[in-house]
């Protein structure tokens, strides 16, 4: 489903290259779970945020299908962005004036959905992430936990090609991280949706189909 080519992204410090990407090349199939591990600071989020059209390459290809991605235009990148990538971050970037239901409608009304049909959809996907009761509750007002669950909502609610989390767990505790452990894989098993994961946490690691390890910019299968 998703094709990286020679994947290579090289920044500057100084006078000095520093190449963080240096040629990857991966096949990503629809459906299954990845997970990447590594040392801090080796590139791992760079891949992710590359992958998913937050930052543009030094060099080579992201194919989604038939779809160059980084062929596009910068808005047309947003839009492929927006619509066919859901993100889940460490620190959940929840707009913290907003409720729950309101943070998970926000993909809906950014590509023009109207506010009700938006409300509906993000209201059905809160539920099945078992946030129902929840809704109308902001940032403030939940737990860690329930903060990850709906940025996993937002990542879901227009069915994406892919989901992308970086370091989904790593500021909670072990209990409401391995809840969110048996979300993300539930949510695997059960849409097909394709899943690929930045993590130090080997419990979360294990469940993934395929497992890789970056070093000095490139990846190395392990499992």
């Amino acid at each position: 489903m998703i094709h990286i080519e020679q994947l290579r992204k090289t920044f500057l410090s100084g006078q000095v290259e520093l190449h963080v990407l240096d040629g990857i090349d991966l096949d990503i199939r629809k459906g299954e779970m990845i997970a990447i591990v590594g040392a801090s600071g080796v590139g791992k989020s760079t891949f992710l945020h590359i992958v998913g059209g937050l930052e543009r390459p030094t060099g080579g290809k992201v194919r989604y299908g038939e779809l160059d991605v980084y062929a596009l235009t910068n808005d047309g990148v947003a839009s492929f962005r927006n619509e066919r990538v859901g993100f889940v971050f460490q620190f959940h970037h929840l707009l913290p004036e907003f409720s729950a239901l309101e943070n998970v409608m926000m993909p809906d009304l950014i590509r023009g959905t109207g506010r009700d049909k938006a409300a509906a959809s993000a209201s059905a996907v809160l539920a099945e992430v078992g946030l129902g009761a929840r809704l109308h509750h902001r940032p403030g007002e939940l737990s860690g936990g329930e903060q990850q669950r709906v940025a996993v909502a937002r990542a879901l609610l227009l069915t994406p090609d892919v989901v992308l989390a970086d370091e989904p767990t790593g500021n909670l505790d072990a209990h409401t991280g391995e809840a969110v452990h048996e979300l993300l894989q539930g949510v695997n098993r059960e849409k097909g949706i394709t899943f690929v994961i930045v993590t130090h946490n080997d419990k979360l690691a294990i469940r993934a189909d395929r497992v890789f390890r970056m070093v000095e910019g490139r990846l190395i299968q392990e499992r």
